[in-house]
């Protein structure tokens, strides 16, 4: 989580807010081209506060205009370092930050024209709603009815109209995150970024709060860049996401390609659920495209998969398969795809589906199975299935 830095005068920084264009603009479809020249570049950006230690390492990243891109991965993985170069907070050992081409490593933070909402909102509790939303505008030097009429635009944005003149510790946990990002859009600023911005939130909330969030950035059409550790919530929001990990980009990539293809195996592991299998090559190379690997389980089992890494036979190597891309079956289903005997360890209710954790050989991890909620009857602890997956689903990784 980040602290905003203050003022002399004790104040969140003159960047501590962000907004978008006056006139909302069209969505890009996510595979639409990106424009000739990316928002902000990232240019062998390294990271160090002992000298030693690298905390990012080689960072090379294009943000794209426009687009909800969130910096995804576990605590101490460089996420939120980035995003704090990004913002001037903290500078870079070596390497450049770029912003519309030009170089802006040594600019300033309060002169970088970016917004910030943080996880603790960074409020005045002594300042009125509309207050805390004209700072940016006060310290602007914006005039006062113009700072009246932007911050009423601003809290209409966010849903709060009519509370401009209560106070923060009068709304909920809820309406002060609005309140903050009202100030992050309050004054047209070139990009908007969010350091955990709902990880103070409850569950239900925060999900509510996720949906405004993509929807006001739709809206908007300004560049997010969000950082996180909570994978649902990037999948959820963003155009793409950036997985970090012992501070390098492991894969960046929009949200379906990065759950249904991930690049190696801790993107597969930190991404959403799986079932893993540990095996040993025995031949690559087994279907037209030359694209798929066979490998044998230490139980003599075969299976095929997509060979991600380039492994090479005698490797040893895991599959990876989705728990929502494995059919159960009450019995054999004969010679399809892969097929392997189970036995039903567990039945877990999740509300909206089933979670079946089944045991599948001795040395492997137990298998996850999503069921719908459907009719009929569920399979007990203990009874026998057959799980099936299709090859084009299982993903073979060095």
């Amino acid at each position: 989580m980040m602290t905003p830095p203050r003022s002399a005068s004790g104040a969140p920084p003159q960047g501590g807010a962000a907004s978008g264009p006056a006139e909302p603009d069209p969505r890009r479809p996510l595979d639409a081209p990106a424009s000739a020249e990316p928002l902000v570049r990232f240019r062998g950006v390294q990271k160090t506060y002992d000298g030693v230690q690298l905390v990012v390492r080689q960072l090379d990243l294009d943000i794209r205009r426009g687009e909800f891109l969130t910096l995804l991965g576990p605590s101490g993985s460089g996420k939120t370092t980035t995003l704090m170069m990004l913002a001037g907070f903290e500078s870079p050992t070596a390497g450049e930050i770029l912003l519309d081409g030009r170089p802006i490593t040594r600019t300033p933070p309060h002169k970088r024209h970016f917004g910030m909402v943080f996880q603790n909102y960074a409020l005045f509790p002594h300042l009125t709603v509309g207050q805390n939303v004209a700072y940016p505008l006060t310290v602007r030097k914006v005039p006062r009815a113009e700072q009246q009429q932007r911050v009423e635009k601003a809290l209409a944005m966010v849903r709060l109209e009519g509370k401009a003149d209560r106070l923060p510790g009068q709304l909920s946990g809820g309406q002060q995150q609005r309140v903050a990002l009202a100030r992050a859009l309050v004054f047209n600023p070139q990009l908007v970024l969010m350091d955990e911005p709902l990880g103070a939130l409850d569950k239900q909330l925060r999900e509510h709060m996720q949906l405004e969030l993509k929807a006001l950035h739709r809206q908007l059409g300004v560049t997010f860049v969000y950082v996180t550790h909570d994978q649902d919530e990037a999948l959820t929001m963003s155009d793409r996401v950036a997985v970090f990990n012992d501070g390098a980009i492991q894969q960046i990539e929009v949200v379906d390609r990065l759950y249904e293809q991930p690049s190696n195996r801790f993107v597969a592991g930190f991404i959403g659920d799986s079932t893993v299998l540990e095996g040993t090559v025995r031949a690559t190379g087994v279907d037209a495209s030359g694209e798929r690997c066979g490998i044998v389980l230490p139980d003599g089992r075969v299976i095929t998969g997509l060979n991600v890494n380039d492994a090479r036979v005698g490797d040893r190597v895991q599959a990876s398969v989705r728990p929502e891309r494995i059919v159960l079956h009450a019995a054999p289903p004969g010679e399809r795809g892969n097929v392997l005997e189970a036995s039903v360890a567990d039945v877990i209710y999740f509300g909206d589906h089933l979670r079946l954790i089944c045991r599948i050989g001795e040395g492997q991890a137990e298998a996850t199975v999503k069921l719908p909620l459907a009719p009929g009857g569920v399979p007990r602890p203990g009874a026998s299935a057959w799980l099936e997956f299709p090859p084009e689903f299982t993903r073979i990784y060095a």
